[in-house]
């Protein structure tokens, strides 16, 4: 089996347990790039505490050096719309985002009615939202569409038996459903059940034996390896966290290693593959 661990730092996207639910409404996407021609990578994170929602970026060149970092409180009155300029080496990033109108589900992220943009030397790095950008001369008609792909996603779920999120195991594949079913709650041998889509992917019994793991399924023909860890389920408080990766094709670094070598054509006709990592806590 593999170690969980060394596969979650492997994922792209920064991995922790936490003691409580409190405060951790958060999803985290992590995209490959380009910025002045080189490979990076940008991790957005939308969160909301207990003090409100924010939204922070981070860009990291392809060693995983941290390129600029900045936060976003967008829900105080006067960051609801904005712009900020960032020296990213020796060139003047520009991060446009417009949250006035956005409307969100139940989790942190919006939906619709929103758009967030990266832009440097009128080369759109990032562009994400649906809302019109004819608004701002520097997200204009000008600007280089992104051809940032996703590549990592990290969430938190909630649930009393039933965890439920979506994914695209491919960044041109399907949207897919996923559930993850387990009853813990008085079974001497609760068992776990993951569907994608209507198919049951994955079915585990004598859970209390096999809390961590790892397996390969099929998910539209590709291989997608599942791990999992829900010793905090069976083991821990009521209120326990377990942890759950879908991976795809290669990990981040990989990608960013073999992007350093190739041209913006040769970048669009690869299929990238995906990491999801969901913290699933239970609601009693």
């Amino acid at each position: 089996m593999r170690d969980f661990a060394s596969c979650l730092s492997q994922s792209g996207v920064q991995v922790a347990h936490s003691s409580s639910p409190g405060g951790q409404n958060m999803v985290q996407c992590t995209y490959l790039a380009r910025l002045r021609g080189k490979s990076c990578s940008v991790t957005v994170t939308w969160s909301k505490m207990t003090m409100g929602q924010a939204l922070s970026i981070a860009v990291d060149d392809s060693s995983n050096r941290c390129l600029c970092k900045t936060e976003i409180k967008p829900w105080l009155f006067s960051k609801r719309k904005g712009s900020k300029a960032m020296e990213v080496d020796g060139g003047a990033l520009d991060i446009v985002w417009d949250l006035s109108s956005a409307k969100f589900a139940a989790g942190p992220e919006p939906v619709e009615g929103f758009y967030v943009a990266l832009v440097c030397d009128l080369e759109a790095v990032l562009v994400l939202g649906d809302m019109p950008k004819e608004g701002d001369h520097r997200v204009s008609s000008d600007v280089s569409a992104s051809s940032a792909v996703m590549i990592a996603r990290k969430e938190h779920i909630y649930g009393k038996k039933v965890y439920s999120a979506k994914a695209r195991f491919l960044d041109i594949g399907q949207l897919h459903h996923i559930t993850i079913e387990c009853d813990t709650s008085g079974l001497k041998d609760p068992s776990l059940e993951i569907r994608i889509g209507k198919k049951r992917v994955m079915q585990l019994k004598r859970l209390a034996w096999k809390f961590r793991g790892n397996q390969t399924v099929y998910v539209d023909g590709l291989p997608v390896e599942v791990l999992w860890d829900v010793h905090e389920w069976l083991f821990g408080s009521s209120s326990g966290c377990a942890v759950f990766l879908f991976q795809s094709g290669q990990s981040m670094e990989k990608l960013l290693l073999r992007s350093c070598s190739q041209n913006e054509k040769e970048l669009q006709a690869h299929r990238f593959g995906f990491t999801l990592i969901l913290h699933a806590w239970k609601i009693e």
